[in-house]
């Protein structure tokens, strides 16, 4: 067989290509067709309906490879890249999928891979995405479905039968720690009394056969929940990671929801629609029953190893950064047959760090107007990497509070950056309601770089 160069598959990920070469004409998935925001293999179809996925069945080297690849997907607002054809696949694990809320290279259809997420039409503009989310959080979440089985457990390892390390788990950044399982999964963590279960995205490293040293960082809400447990005297915590989750999901897992929120209640919230669960093999836990692939296992409290450094969401190693870090033990893994392990590779825009970054927006805006303050609108616009956030003043509210910039300014950042949506966003940028804050051009234009700056809590609101 004809074999495609590196550089002939990356060119033919080009927007302008009509497909990469050498595949096969049939690409059914097999899958059911459901929801495509609450079924990752319903998404994939619809990509590809839209004509928005690469097809690769050319071999790929999980070492390197395919890290350049989605990386220059991202660089290029290029097709979605589905790998076929992963070397060292054994048993069904795995095929490799990148780009899961990265932009489209169409400016009609710029984000239509995040609003096929979230069950809108592919034009859907950022504002009608942001929209969306924000809805989410005014309606009544519904029951889950309990399912006795579901996909996610067509295949199951178990035990000593689980080497993680003779799968083909990708290195994604040359200067990367280790080999990265996780970059865009929904680790499942539960409080104690089972009140809370959060829904969360943060990267694991593969560290031996059966282990993952995961990025857990204090103040995140898998670390209220490990201190829950710790209080206990407890060493250990049930431990789910659902890869290949339903893409409302995994968007909810990635936004800074308020502790106590569910994840799972949101999204259905989201979607209108209750989610399919099913109960793990080995614990009381729920997982999404048409999840690609589950690991089983539990998250330790006291032991830790080294994790990372990983190339983060401004594209740069950082000195330093590897740590010790949590071990996950992984006692269980359940998948569908054919099942598809997404990646995400961080870097230059736009990637998923980016755009669930800038979708923070909305819960800063909530945390604004429960203090019945006069803000409209706000967004964390993508060319910033979401560090700014603009923010549209009601014009109207704001004479009637009778109230002075310096004031208004200050009252504004004591509140943000005491949120959690603004671990990213350090300035902050206060627009009148005559402008479109939705239109960058015209929000730069109105800004005045030296005047009107307020320093609050070490960061600049303007």
């Amino acid at each position: 067989m004809f074999r495609l160069t590196h550089h002939q598959i990356l060119s033919s990920l080009k927007p302008t290509s009509i497909r990469v070469r050498l595949y096969s004409s049939k690409a059914s998935l097999n899958s059911n067709q459901g929801d495509p925001q609450l079924d990752f293999r319903s998404f994939v179809e619809v990509l590809r309906k839209d004509g928005d996925l690469a097809d690769i069945y050319q071999e790929v080297d999980p070492n390197l490879e395919v890290g350049a690849v989605v990386r220059r997907v991202s660089e290029t607002n290029a097709k979605a890249p589905l790998f076929h054809n992963v070397k060292g696949t054994r048993n069904g694990l795995w095929k490799m999928f990148g780009n899961a809320t990265s932009l489209r290279n169409d400016s009609k259809f710029r984000y239509g891979r995040i609003a096929r997420s979230l069950g809108l039409p592919p034009d859907s503009n950022w504002k009608d995405i942001l929209e969306k989310m924000r809805l989410a959080t005014t309606r009544d979440p519904l029951p889950p479905n309990i399912l006795s089985t579901g996909q996610c457990k067509q295949n199951k390892i178990f035990g000593d039968d689980i080497d993680l390390t003779n799968l083909p788990v990708p290195l994604l950044h040359q200067g990367d720690g280790g080999k990265y399982l996780q970059t865009w999964g929904v680790h499942i963590l539960e409080t104690p009394d089972k009140s809370w279960t959060n829904w969360s995205v943060f990267r694991g490293m593969v560290h031996d056969k059966r282990r993952l040293s995961c990025l857990v960082i204090p103040g995140q809400h898998n670390s209220m929940i490990r201190d829950q447990w710790l209080k206990l005297g407890k060493d250990e915590v049930p431990w789910a990671l659902s890869l290949g989750a339903p893409p409302a999901a995994t968007i909810a897992a990635s936004i800074p929801i308020p502790p106590g929120v569910s994840e799972r209640d949101y999204v259905s919230s989201l979607a209108g629609k209750p989610l399919d669960m099913v109960k793990c093999e080995l614990s009381d836990l729920l997982v999404p029953a048409n999840s690609e692939i589950i690991l089983e296992g539990t998250f330790s409290l006291k032991d830790k190893a080294l994790e990372g450094p990983f190339e983060d969401y401004i594209g740069m190693h950082f000195e330093g950064e590897a740590g010790n870090q949590p071990l996950f033990t992984v006692d269980a893994i359940t998948y569908r047959d054919g099942a598809i392990l997404p990646v995400s590779v961080p870097g230059r825009l736009t990637d998923e760090s980016h755009t669930t970054a800038s979708m923070a927006s909305v819960q800063l805006l909530e945390a604004l107007q429960q203090h019945d303050l006069p803000i409209k609108d706000a967004v964390a616009p993508l060319e910033t990497l979401a560090t700014w956030c603009i923010l549209q003043v009601d014009s109207k509210k704001l004479a009637e509070m009778k109230t002075n910039p310096d004031e208004l300014c200050t009252t504004i950042g004591n509140i943000a950056f005491n949120s959690k949506a603004t671990m990213l966003i350090n300035r902050i940028l206060l627009i009148g309601d005559d402008v479109d804050i939705h239109d960058g051009q015209m929000s730069y234009g109105h800004t005045r770089p030296v005047a009107d700056q307020v320093l609050t809590n070490m960061c600049l609101t303007r």
